[in-house]
């Protein structure tokens, strides 16, 4: 892991999710595969193993860099500005 500059532009603390769940997967009837949660933001989105990579899509978005995995027992955080684990 490494350190990106996104990381230090965090709110602290993190936020709390938004929802328990993808609500753009719930929206449609779609399945999450995994959830990933916004570092900036709290968003709940699903991964890009999902049919409708909402996690991407808020970061595309909004410009919000980090998230971490929402899926338990997990703790890593993804850069996707830097494309790298943080």
């Amino acid at each position: 892991m490494s350190e990106c500059p996104h990381v230090a532009e965090l709110p602290r603390p993190e936020p709390a999710p938004l929802s328990a769940t993808c609500p753009e997967c719930l929206a449609t009837g779609a399945h999450p595969v995994q959830l990933r949660l916004c570092l900036h933001c709290g968003h709940v989105g699903c991964c890009d193993s999902s049919s409708g990579r909402h996690a991407t899509a808020h970061f595309t978005a909004s410009g919000h860099a980090v998230m971490r995995t929402f899926e338990p027992d997990e703790s890593w955080r993804w850069c996707f500005v830097d494309g790298s684990i943080v």
